[in-house]
């Protein structure tokens, strides 16, 4: 409660805030879902109060204040690249046009013409194949199919969201196994389950809302298993402030805690799958039915040994049978994970081992058991299901053209190719819808040296971030947007349940010259495309976007209608096509497909660890949003600063290390000094803050899906005196 007073009193009292939080808007942060039309902090099952402390951080941080133009006149750029995320951030709204130009000491204030009409020149300038489009997931659907369908009328097939250097590993996998790139399961799916696997994944700080469900199956007699590496405060035990009695004396969230090695997933499921296996566990009748591919990841788990998989993964043959003997008990299972799954070079095995030992046990396509990508952005799902990025399937493509004759390009670059190529020289300008692409790249010296490359740059944004600061080059435009629930016209947005909702949108939270990223897109548009094409006062009108969403965008046929039934019906629905309750999938043969995950090279024997060395996963802090940094206190790891690498007490014992103790970080990337903090890690692992870390990551990807390996960079460890 002292937490809710101090960010009311930052967002101009508690009715203020209380009011913004139960608007009949989506919430602005976790992909969860909650909101909509029938008001804040209501789920998609109608639960009330569903609030956690993203929410209010997000709701106060919008409602905290405007950057000034004296501010900006006062704090050169070489300043703004000195200050941390967190003090970016308390800076306040930008609420004016912005620009600088290489040579300034400091941005200075534009106008919106000046801006528009430089836009217009900058974009016509440059041949569309050095231009790229990238978009976070804060935006609605309808500026996001704006969005890409400007940039392929335009020309250009480089057009990629933030979910690149998150889920995409996701997509991939999960389209392998079922043809869709999406969850296979519903919100109600979760209350009728009885086991949860959560790895790679901390919701109690990054999805707090998720914890409630995991709590609610708990408590109804399922069990809940959790993997990672690190073990976090929140996933042992939790308050729910809905929830009264846990509130005031915390929940039990986890059964069991598996700690493997950084990069020992693989290893972990095929072990827990051999287990399956060798007690008989597998549903025959599910695989012979409805799986293709069984016989060969049979054989392949089988002649896994034991030894090596102990070793691999860091986790006893014990503790992998007790996980065995878990599944083996439940009727119904669910699989939970995020970027601790994704961030390797084998990100996508890494979520095909996992739906291995989901299809082993028949836990697919029937209700109550399936796959769940933990999505972070509100709307990085509905983005991507707009259209907004490198590839989109033939179906959309092919309306693309027969509605607005575009010729859609097979593909583009996708986010880290459009970096390479930036760095290259390739790349004349870029669009950013929101987002900060700076900070969510692998090493933060090629990032800025690529982004300082491309000549002209415009973001559309709400705040400050590093990537104002840093990498600017040439020529570097802000021009400031409306919240989603500061719109004047209702949006819609996409949860990683695959249910669509409305957002009503409403006032400004602070006075300026904002305007709606519909609103700027085809104000651009109307500079660089032909004259004639687009009806633009017609395509500035979001009912109009959603028409044209509901013609092109398979299973988004009811958006149509979205905003003109929600008075009297839901003014929401369910994607079709997406989510599998019966055992037909959408791929070319109806089956789900098994696919070989062979063990990767980064925890091999051959490749150990020097007697210097941890593998470090970079990770985020319960008072942060993707890069965005709300406190620099980290509550539930009981560090009051990020400036820190947590690590085992083994290790600190090894190195004579103790807590508080500065030492160095570093590897062939960069090097940071940072301060111990002695957590409970599996020994020869470490974590340090995402996106101050990335100066260690390297530039490794998965080939499968183009995602950086943040959680599994080498570094070495040195006291400082």
């Amino acid at each position: 409660m002292l937490y809710v007073h101090r960010k009311s009193g930052e967002a101009g009292g508690f009715f203020r805030l209380w009011n913004r939080l139960r608007s009949r808007n989506a919430c602005k942060t976790c992909a969860l879902g909650m909101g909509g039309v029938r008001g804040g902090m209501v789920n998609e099952a109608g639960h009330f109060p569903e609030i956690c402390k993203k929410s209010i951080q997000a709701q106060a941080g919008d409602m905290a204040g405007a950057l000034d133009e004296r501010t900006l006149a006062e704090t050169p750029v070489e300043r703004l690249a000195q200050l941390t995320p967190r003090e970016l951030e308390y800076l306040g709204r930008v609420t004016f046009p912005m620009v600088h130009r290489k040579g300034d000491s400091h941005y200075r204030r534009a106008s919106w013409a000046e801006a528009l009409d430089r836009a217009g020149d900058a974009l016509r300038g440059a041949a569309p194949e050095e231009t790229f489009f990238y978009s976070s997931g804060r935006s609605s659907n309808e500026a996001a199919f704006l969005f890409q369908l400007i940039a392929r009328a335009y020309g250009t097939a480089n057009v990629h969201n933030c979910s690149a250097y998150c889920h995409a590993a996701s997509g991939v996998a999960l389209s392998k196994v079922y043809g869709s790139g999406t969850a296979s399961v519903v919100l109600e799916d979760l209350a009728s389950a009885d086991l949860a696997i959560v790895i790679g994944a901390n919701p109690a700080s990054n999805h707090p809302r998720l914890v409630t469900q995991l709590v609610e199956m708990r408590e109804r007699g399922g069990t809940i298993i959790v993997v990672n590496p690190l073990e976090e405060l929140g996933l042992v035990r939790f308050r729910i402030p809905s929830k009264p009695k846990s509130f005031l004396f915390g929940s039990d969230v986890s059964d069991l805690y598996v700690k493997p090695h950084i990069g020992g997933d693989i290893a972990f499921l095929v072990g827990v799958l051999k287990s399956v296996i060798e007690r008989g566990g597998v549903d025959e009748s599910f695989v012979s039915s409805f799986t293709e591919g069984w016989d060969t990841v049979r054989e392949d788990v089988m002649a896994s040994s034991w030894t090596e998989l102990e070793a691999r993964s860091g986790v006893p043959r014990s503790e992998i049978e007790q996980v065995a003997e878990a599944v083996l008990r439940a009727k119904r299972g669910i699989f939970f994970w995020a970027m601790g799954l994704t961030h390797h070079e084998h990100g996508v095995d890494n979520i095909l081992a996992l739906a291995n030992l989901a299809l082993a046990r028949g836990w697919l396509g029937r209700p109550g058991v399936g796959l769940l990508p933990i999505r972070g952005h509100s709307n990085v799902q509905g983005v991507g299901s707009v259209g907004v990025g490198p590839y989109v399937k033939r179906a959309f493509a092919e309306r693309m053209g027969e509605i607005y004759g575009v010729d859609v390009r097979p593909g583009g670059l996708d986010t880290y190719d459009s970096m390479v190529a930036a760095d290259e020289g390739k790349m004349r300008a870029a669009v950013l819808l929101g987002g900060n692409l700076f900070g969510s790249n692998p090493n933060r010296d090629w990032a800025a040296r690529a982004l300082s490359r491309i000549p002209y740059k415009c973001y559309l944004s709400t705040k400050l971030n590093e990537g104002h600061a840093h990498g600017l080059g040439d020529e570097t435009w802000i021009l400031p947007v409306l919240a989603r629930d500061e719109e004047g016209q209702t949006t819609t947005q996409e949860s990683m349940f695959n249910l669509v909702r409305v957002s009503e949108g409403g006032r400004p939270a602070v006075d300026g010259e904002m305007r709606s990223e519909v609103e700027i897109l085809a104000s651009v548009a109307e500079r660089i495309l032909p004259p004639g094409r687009f009806d633009w006062k017609q395509m500035r009108s979001h009912a109009t976007l959603r028409e044209a969403i509901s013609k092109t965008v398979p299973g988004y046929s009811a958006i149509a209608e979205i905003d003109r039934t929600h008075g009297g019906v839901s003014g929401e629905f369910q994607i079709e096509g997406r989510t599998f309750h019966e055992p037909q999938f959408s791929t070319p043969s109806g089956k789900a497909q098994f696919h070989s995950t062979p063990l990767p090279r980064e925890t091999a024997p051959d490749h150990p660890l020097a007697s210097d060395e941890l593998r470090i996963m970079t990770i985020r802090s319960e008072g942060q949003f993707n890069t965005v940094v709300y406190e620099e206190e980290d509550l539930y790891r009981g560090n009051e600063h990020r400036n820190v690498l947590m690590l085992s007490a083994e290790d600190a014992m090894r190195w004579n290390l103790e807590e508080g103790d500065t030492v160095s970080v570093e590897n062939e990337v960069g090097r940071m000094e940072v301060q111990v903090a002695i957590v409970s890690i599996r020994a020869g692992n470490g974590a340090m803050y995402y996106p101050e870390a990335n100066v260690l990551v390297p530039r490794r990807i998965d080939p499968k899906s183009g995602t950086p390996a943040f959680k599994a960079v080498r570094a070495r460890v040195r006291k400082l005196a």
